[in-house]
């Protein structure tokens, strides 16, 4: 097996379009294509600007390869409508014109490359390996940010949880249960997400609100632990001097 059929081998399958009047350049380009790369689920065909415009539209290739010049709408008026429609593939111009002005305009509409025939067969190989990989990276990039999002939301939503009800039992396995992943997904969310261990984060906003309550002066200690989630006064205070370096009762004294 050889590198580039490995490297084919990761990509996801795309769709390719070939845009060209040239019908005898058209199938010898296709035939090529499906004999040498296995990345392409569907290669289709197009021989005029409408032809190309109707199969983006209808079936959203992923990669076009396009020649400029074409009876009808030129590969240009395809990329406009294409681009203004917000469905245009990546795009590799195929052009037998040597124009600086149909370079500057199809760069303007975002291609990715832009050959000119005569060119080598493994040319446009290349090319339509390096589209296929931008699709990968894109595509990995999705998903990281999905990833991403997913983990903020269910930590929210791990924290939202457990402020509303910190005078309860609180443990990874519960607040895991209530927010529907397992325990041990939920450790690794917050020590992605917040830096530190599920426990570690919930004796701190525990602390913080023991410490908004003891600005109420008639509140003991013991039941400011309570409200708070520990049933133990001197746990609490074991975890508050870990917390805050100083003891529960040192705290509300300094308070005045």
């Amino acid at each position: 097996m050889t590198d580039q059929e490995k490297n084919q081998k990761e990509f996801r399958k795309y769709r390719l379009l070939i845009a060209d009047d040239e019908e005898n350049i058209l199938n010898g380009m296709r035939k090529f294509i499906e004999s040498r790369m296995t990345v392409f689920e569907q290669i289709y065909c197009a021989v005029d600007g409408q032809e190309a415009l109707d199969i983006i539209y209808r079936h959203h290739p992923d990669i076009m390869l396009l020649d400029v010049q074409m009876p009808g709408k030129s590969g240009l008026d395809v990329l406009k409508e294409a681009k203004e429609a917000g469905v245009c593939p990546k795009t590799i111009i195929l052009s037998g014109y040597d124009s600086f002005h149909y370079a500057q305009q199809a760069l303007r509409y975002g291609v990715i490359d832009y050959l000119l025939k005569p060119c080598r067969s493994t040319e446009i190989l290349e090319k339509l390996e390096t589209a296929a990989k931008m699709l990968e990276g894109n595509t990995e990039e999705t998903a990281k940010k999905g990833k991403e999002l997913e983990g903020n939301y269910l930590v929210n939503s791990a924290v939202e949880y457990m402020r509303e009800n910190l005078a309860e039992s609180l443990n990874l396995t519960n607040v895991a249960e209530q927010i529907g992943v397992s325990p041990a997904y939920l450790s690794t969310l917050f020590s992605q997400q917040l830096g530190c261990c599920f426990i570690d984060y919930l004796n701190q906003i525990r602390i913080d609100c023991a410490c908004q309550y003891m600005h109420d002066k008639r509140m003991k200690i013991y039941e400011v632990a309570f409200k708070v989630g520990f049933h133990d006064e001197k746990y609490f205070s074991k975890v508050f001097r870990k917390v805050t370096g100083v003891s529960p009762s040192d705290y509300k004294n300094s308070l005045g």
